[in-house]
């Protein structure tokens, strides 16, 4: 009963859904969640880093814009 249901399921490819779904709810088992703590200071580590580099990108893009400027007279 159990194979005619699985070839019910499959296709022409030899994808099976129900064997498919079940590994899928096993990897999920496995996964390591962050907790909400861990979450929040990745965020804050993300958010600062974006800052750095925008300030960097700005520094730069200030420089050539006044250094061009400069040549450009």
């Amino acid at each position: 009963m159990a194979e005619e249901k699985a070839a019910v399921v499959s296709s022409s490819s030899g994808f099976n859904l129900i064997k498919f779904l079940g590994e899928t709810k096993a990897e999920m088992g496995k996964v390591s969640w962050t907790t909400k703590q861990e979450l929040v200071m990745d965020t804050a580590v993300v958010a600062v880093a974006v800052v750095i580099v925008c300030a960097l990108i700005w520094v730069c893009d200030t420089f050539f814009s006044r250094l061009f400027t400069l040549i450009l007279r």
